[in-house]
C-alpha cells in the first residue's frame, strides 16, 4: 500500500513538473526568439528556414537601434513618466492604506470596496473618455498627463497591498513608541514604515513594469508631439522602404525589456512574501 501510494505521488509529481516545465517554455520562447532575432543577420531574419540559434552573430541591430532618432528622448520620457508614476502613487497609496488600516472613521467599507472596483474595471474602456477630458483641459500631448494615467492605474492595487501590511503590524508597537514620546507620524515613521519594505517593493514593481510597458494611453494621448511619445510607441517606428525592420525591432525590444527584467531581479526576493503578507489581515 505505501509502495503505491509512494507511485502515484511520483507520479502527481512528475506531472506537476511536466506541466510547470511546459508553461515556463511557451512564456519564455516569444522572449528568447525576440534575443536571438536581435543577433541574427538580417538575411537569417527573412529566410524561409528559421533555426532557433543562430549560424552568425551580429550587433548591427542593436547600434542602428541606439542610434535611431529620438532614442535616448523617448528612453528618458519613458523613464520620467513612469518613476513619477511609482512615486506619487507610492506616497498617495501608503497615505490611504494606513487610513483604512489604522483609523475608524464613516465610510471606510465602502472606500475599500470602491478600490476594488477601481482595481478590476479594464482601464482601456476608458480611453474615450479619458481622451475627451484631456482635449476639452488642454492636456493632449503631455507627459504630465501620461503620469497622471499611470498613477491611477497602479494606485488601486498600490492601496490594497499596503492596507494589508499595515494591518498585519501590531499596532501596539506604534502605542509603545508613542508611550515613550513619539508622535502617531514619528511612531508609523521610525517602527511600522521599515516593516513595510517588502510591500513597498513588490508594488513598486507592479507599477514599474505596468507604466514601463503602457502602449495603449501612450499612443492614442500622444498625436501630434513626438517628442513627448515614450519607448513603447517608438518601437513601432522601425520602417523602412521595404518594410519593418525586424532586426532593429527585436534589438530596441531587448533594450527596452532590460530596465524591468534588472529591477524584477533586484526586488525578486521581496516580491512574493510582499504580496502574500499584504493579504494577510485586513
Amino acid at each position: 500500500m505505501t509502495a503505491h501510494r509512494t507511485a502515484v505521488a511520483h507520479l502527481r509529481r512528475g506531472g506537476l513538473y511536466t506541466a510547470a516545465t511546459l508553461t515556463v517554455v511557451v512564456c519564455l520562447f516569444p522572449v528568447y526568439w525576440m534575443v536571438t532575432t536581435a543577433f541574427k543577420p538580417s538575411p537569417d531574419i527573412q529566410s524561409a528556414d528559421p533555426r532557433l540559434l543562430p549560424e552568425r552573430w551580429t550587433a548591427d541591430h542593436f547600434r542602428r537601434a541606439v542610434e535611431a532618432d529620438g532614442f535616448a528622448l523617448f528612453w528618458r520620457n519613458s523613464a520620467l513618466v513612469t518613476l513619477s508614476a511609482v512615486l506619487l502613487s507610492l506616497v498617495v497609496a501608503l497615505g490611504a492604506a494606513y487610513a483604512v488600516a489604522r483609523l475608524r472613521w464613516r465610510g471606510r467599507r465602502q472606500f475599500m470596496l470602491a478600490v476594488f472596483i477601481a482595481q478590476m474595471a479594464p482601464w482601456e474602456s476608458l480611453i474615450i473618455p479619458v481622451y475627451i477630458i484631456s482635449r476639452d483641459t488642454g492636456m493632449l500631448d503631455r507627459l504630465p498627463t501620461l503620469t497622471l494615467i499611470y498613477f491611477m492605474i497602479t494606485l488601486p492595487f498600490t492601496v490594497v497591498v499596503l492596507r494589508g501590511f499595515i494591518a498585519s503590524v501590531p499596532p501596539e508597537l506604534e502605542e509603545a513608541a508613542q508611550v515613550d514620546g513619539c508622535t502617531r507620524p514619528g511612531a508609523f515613521r521610525k517602527v511600522a514604515f521599515p516593516l513595510l519594505a517588502p510591500g513597498l517593493m513588490a508594488t513598486s514593481l507592479f507599477g514599474f513594469i505596468t507604466a514601463w510597458n503602457e502602449f495603449t494611453y501612450a499612443n492614442f494621448l500622444i498625436i501630434k508631439e513626438q517628442d513627448s511619445r515614450t519607448l513603447p510607441v517608438w518601437l513601432s517606428s522601425f520602417q523602412s522602404t521595404f518594410g519593418t525592420d525586424w532586426g532593429a525591432t527585436m534589438a530596441a525590444s531587448t533594450l527596452f525589456a532590460l530596465p524591468a527584467l534588472i529591477v524584477f531581479l533586484a526586488l525578486q526576493r521581496h516580491v512574493t512574501s510582499g504580496l502574500a503578507s499584504g493579504g494577510v489581515k485586513g
